[in-house]
């Protein structure tokens, strides 16, 4: 490994955060070029990292899920504060160095982190206690998808947050009635209150991204009581936005078999065959799916 500055702290006051010459010291150690295929921007700011850390309100009982560690940055600020972290890192040159890299930043910390080599799409358990929080700068190309999996994956989790592409948490936290209300919005609705809780710039990354970032942090509430499935309520939500602008009878046309047979699962549902997805709230996809399956 590079030199890499200053003697580690070794005593109990905590993990020292990475800089911008530290990032750049660990990407040379490892001979890496960060990609945009796969989402490679490393937060090289402190500052940031202690407000990621601040605003996700994880505690000293928190059992703390990352996803995408990458070269350490926030991973080093959440063990300053959580009981436990968990990483999930899916390049093998990432996760070769992260506990190691724990080890000379954080060596009063060393034995609450855990690695998981894998793709955080994919993966079924994870070691130890059960997650509680999930916090994480998430790679933009797979967000929506690798939350919406954990979420579903983790039941024991019950609040989180996550930096996202800006455009993808406007998304996530959107109302009923706005432009960029869709299937991200209600399909964590399913999960979770979610709520905008600030805007990153480009400047804090390396390399910079060419697009500002946005903090979704939400807190786990239990599923609708429906009759019809998680499955079934999201099937749904796809098909009301297959086609963004479209009246829901047709929308739903397909999924129903016909025309008919959705205008006669909305009206018994008591909505309007002629509402368009973007206008409803969560319980009417869930009434609309009951209908459907009933």
């Amino acid at each position: 490994m590079p030199d890499q500055g200053p003697p580690a702290d070794t005593t109990s006051a905590g993990p020292r955060l990475l800089g911008p010459a530290d990032v750049r010291s660990l990407a040379t150690a490892l001979d890496l070029r960060p990609t945009k295929q796969k989402g490679q921007n490393f937060v090289i700011d402190p500052n940031t990292v202690r407000r990621i850390v601040r605003e996700s309100r994880i505690t000293a009982d928190d059992v703390v899920l990352e996803v995408g560690p990458g070269l350490g940055s926030l991973t080093l600020g959440l063990l300053e504060v959580a009981q436990r972290v968990v990483a999930i890192e899916i390049d093998v040159k990432l996760a070769s160095l992260l506990p190691e890299t724990v080890g000379t930043y954080a060596p009063s910390r060393r034995d609450r982190f855990e690695l998981v080599h894998a793709d955080a799409l994919r993966v079924e358990k994870l070691p130890g206690p059960r997650p509680t929080a999930l916090v994480a700068n998430l790679p933009y190309n797979v967000s929506v998808p690798v939350l919406l999996h954990l979420m579903a994956l983790l039941p024991s989790l019950r609040h989180g947050l996550v930096m996202v592409q800006s455009e993808v948490a406007d998304r996530l936290a959107a109302g009923p009635g706005t432009k960029v209300y869709g299937i991200p919005s209600l399909k964590a609705a399913w999960y979770a209150d979610v709520r905008r809780a600030g805007t990153i710039g480009r400047n804090v990354f390396w390399p910079a991204p060419n697009v500002d970032s946005g903090l979704v942090a939400w807190t786990h509430h239990d599923p609708p009581t429906t009759r019809a499935s998680r499955e079934q309520v999201f099937a749904v939500i796809d098909a009301a936005f297959a086609h963004r602008r479209k009246m829901l009878r047709g929308a739903l046309k397909e999924l129903a078999g016909s025309a008919e047979a959705a205008e006669a699962a909305l009206a018994a549902a008591g909505i309007d065959p002629l509402t368009r997805g973007e206008a409803l709230e969560l319980d009417a996809f869930v009434r609309i799916a009951e209908e459907l399956h009933s």
